[in-house]
């Protein structure tokens, strides 16, 4: 059973979301605030977040911050189509994903599962041998699923660790957005493509030595981005 915190200042959308959520079989958790819900991550193993970016006490940006401390859990923001700034800026603190209110049920639960199913595979341990990608000073070890850069380890939220681990496992292949998305998410994009440029930049932060002239992670203009070896 998935344990799944729903953090939202307004009690409408946490029992909307409890509805849509509750046959699915998932154990949840509820929160009003940024501030309750740093508690709840702490005092509980949660699996999943469904995180409001504008709340009292404390934002969903300062909460993100915060759990990103101590935990790589999955985060979707629920933003409004007002609040781009806002969704943009939750991305690139370490959220995973975001729906927009108002919520299409489908749409939540798809991806919902779309990210449990990353951060069960993401927790799992398979009996085989030691699974490494290295491309230069970067090392990917997907039985710890682990990565190092130059030897220390780099904290990656699922989806980043998803998105390298693709390019990584294709050296030298250029990926689309249109692609990427649906292969680290595992559904239709649908115009969501603009998630992958956020994580893109996110990941360089974490792998590059200079993120504005990457060695690594590429972007061929018009194409995609694809994986080199750091010469």
């Amino acid at each position: 059973m998935y344990n799944v915190l729903i953090c939202d200042d307004q009690p409408d959308i946490v029992n909307a979301l409890k509805i849509y959520l509750k046959p699915e079989g998932y154990r949840l958790f509820t929160a009003y605030t940024g501030k309750e819900a740093l508690e709840v991550v702490k005092n509980n193993e949660i699996h999943l977040i469904l995180l409001d970016v504008m709340m009292p006490v404390m934002d969903g940006i300062t909460a993100i911050s915060k759990i990103r401390e101590f935990s790589n859990v999955p985060i979707i923001l629920l933003t409004a189509k007002s609040e781009t700034e806002d969704m943009v800026l939750g991305l690139n603190v370490g959220a995973d994903d975001y729906v927009t209110k108002p919520f299409v049920p489908v749409e939540v639960l798809a991806r919902v599962r779309s990210q449990l199913r990353r951060y069960a595979l993401l927790g799992s341990r398979p009996e085989q041998d030691s699974n490494l990608v290295s491309i230069g000073g970067i090392t990917l070890d997907d039985r710890t699923k682990t990565v190092t850069v130059e030897g220390e380890t780099v904290s990656l939220t699922p989806t980043e660790y998803s998105i390298l681990h693709l390019l990584m496992k294709n050296p030298g292949k250029v990926f689309s957005t249109k692609t990427l998305y649906e292969s680290v998410w595992q559904e239709a994009a649908l115009g969501s493509e603009g998630a992958v440029a956020v994580h893109i930049r996110h990941l360089r932060e974490k792998i590059e030595i200079n993120p504005s002239e990457p060695r690594y992670l590429k972007v061929v203009w018009g194409q995609g981005y694809k994986m080199e070896g750091g010469k």
